[in-house]
């Protein structure tokens, strides 16, 4: 039965020694990993290998782009690992597992790294333009990114609710939610930070990607999330830039709820790296087949009283981790911040691994990868 790790070295030392059950399947492959250079003990790892025979299919599973979501994250990947890593042919398939993208924040149970930057907004080539990318978040910087301590909790939650309430009222979901998630690189103490330089592990993952890419005729990559949509379904989170509609890929995948990274039915992201994906193949690799999409395992729920929970608990997490505050607040920043992103009801964790291994089977099978 797969758990959710409880720190990120045990999640990383489940990870590791998963290694013998990946080489009875693909003897040559690897563990390999990237240490962080601020911290040694921290790092990126992976696990490789290439087809044994023609290299026709590429298979890639990434987890804790945002750290403290690799919690899931993780399990969900252990599970693919042990139940449908088997049904894939070594014979034509290689695959490349990656264990926590974010190895710091899932280490401090933060989304973000070190710098404060959320990874998946931070896969860019061009950083110049994108200063101007979201001028909404700047017309809601003080609620966004408040500057002093968090202190009486209660009262600050019914504050914030009011003034989103004022702000949906005033700019309505579509662009508040835009505002807030799309990501502004002009704020370097606030939310959705893209950054203004490339980060370690984002430089990591493109090299990663490319070296799995080449000689593959098909790539299928997914990348394990949490947080978004419905509690009691999990969605998959396709790019803008994919040909078939959400619809399309629901009877396809066989998965229940589909959306596009688009503002009518997800959001915009700058910098997103399954974007990111889209765009390298079209440059480098346009005649390849290829299909990459997030599973988001909602927590919170969908609802207009969800968003905004959600909202002023990622505000409130980071004003606590930049100004501090009471021990109460603290408390609350820590319980509320993980339930966010990985619940502790035992419930919520075995719906997640239903609706993976549903999604898991209709993909690969749809894609070529499996048989059953």
């Amino acid at each position: 039965m797969v758990r959710i790790a409880e720190t990120y070295e045990a999640a990383r030392e489940r990870f590791c020694t998963s290694l013998p059950a990946v080489q009875s399947l693909w003897p040559e492959a690897r563990l390999n990993k990237h240490a962080l250079k601020s911290d040694e003990d921290l790092s990126i790892d992976w696990i490789s290998a290439e087809a044994q025979g023609k290299k026709e299919k590429m298979l890639i599973v990434t987890t804790a782009e945002h750290g403290i979501e690799g919690y899931v994250g993780t399990a969900i990947l252990q599970l693919f690992i042990e139940e449908y890593l088997p049904n894939l042919d070594p014979r034509n398939t290689g695959i490349l597992l990656v264990h926590t993208i974010n190895p710091w924040g899932m280490k401090h149970r933060r989304r973000v790294n070190a710098n404060n930057v959320d990874l998946n907004r931070s896969f860019v080539e061009d950083f110049a333009p994108l200063g101007s990318a979201n001028p909404d978040y700047d017309l809601l910087y003080k609620l966004l990114t408040p500057g002093k301590p968090l202190r009486a909790v209660d009262l600050q939650i019914a504050s914030f609710v009011g003034q989103a309430i004022y702000n949906l009222a005033r700019y309505g979901m579509t662009r508040l939610r835009e505002a807030t998630l799309r990501g502004q690189f002009n704020h370097p103490e606030g939310i959705y930070y893209g950054g203004q330089s490339r980060q370690e592990e984002t430089a990591v993952m493109m090299n990663l990607f490319e070296q799995a890419i080449a000689g593959y005729d098909q790539m299928l990559t997914i990348d394990l999330h949490t947080g978004y949509g419905p509690r009691d379904q999990m969605t998959l989170v396709a790019s803008a830039q994919e040909k078939m509609t959400s619809d399309e890929m629901s009877k396809k995948f066989n998965i229940p709820k589909v959306a596009a990274a688009n503002p009518e039915e997800f959001y915009t992201m700058n910098g997103d790296m399954i974007e990111y994906l889209y765009t390298l193949m079209k440059v480098k690799f346009p005649e390849r087949h290829f299909y990459a999409a997030a599973f988001e395992f909602g927590t919170f729920g969908d609802s207009t009283l969800a968003v905004i929970r959600s909202l002023y608990t990622t505000v409130f997490e980071n004003r606590f981790f930049r100004h501090k505050g009471s021990r109460a607040a603290e408390k609350w920043v820590m319980c509320e911040y993980g339930e966010l992103f990985a619940p502790t009801a035992p419930e919520w964790f075995e719906k997640a691994q239903q609706d993976a291994r549903q999604a898991f089977g209709g993909i690969l099978k749809a894609e070529g990868f499996t048989t059953e």
